[in-house]
């Protein structure tokens, strides 16, 4: 008797943990919920029209960066954070200085509504003040804390849901 109400109980507190540990791996796969294509079905570079020039530069610049690991603070190969990312394409593509943090990035342009986005415009997000650079049909660049540097949709339901603001910067050559 004694050994059977041990048993159920330690069954009981298995169960318990499995399903507690279940709880989060799905809590953590939702999170994970912001890419939208894997990697090989981005577009080529020699597959982006010759015609946008800025978009062109843009994947190329993706193409070196791409999967490049998030460290807050981070501002190099070896770790980078969303700001810095940022910051590093605009400065290295355009020759733009902008501020280091989300929260300067945000006040360096001109805002715009979601539906006028181009290429190049920053796009701001709710969930600790992301950055992201708008490529075009919605994607978006950008050093994500779970994949690193990548590409996403902006009506993933997360972005969608988080999305708060786009700014211009100034008109890019």
């Amino acid at each position: 008797m004694i050994d059977s109400m041990f048993l159920t109980s330690q069954i009981a507190s298995l169960t318990l943990r499995y399903v507690g540990s279940l709880m989060v791996i799905l809590m953590l796969a939702a999170c994970q919920g912001n890419v939208t294509r894997p990697p090989s079905a981005l577009p080529e570079t020699s597959q982006i029209p010759h015609q946008n020039p800025l978009l062109k530069r843009l994947y190329q610049h993706h193409a070196v960066w791409q999967g490049t690991p998030y460290q807050l603070g981070g501002n190099s190969r070896a770790g980078i954070d969303c700001s810095a990312f940022v910051q590093l394409t605009y400065r290295e593509l355009w020759g733009i200085d902008l501020p280091r943090t989300t929260a300067k990035q945000r006040l360096a342009g001109k805002h715009i509504p979601r539906a006028n986005l181009k290429t190049g415009d920053l796009v701001f997000f709710r969930n600790a003040g992301h950055v992201g650079i708008y490529l075009q049909n919605n994607q978006f660049l950008h050093a994500s804390t779970s994949s690193g540097v990548m590409i996403s949709n902006l009506y993933n339901a997360y972005w969608s849901r988080h999305f708060s603001q786009a700014i211009r910067i100034a008109p890019l050559d």
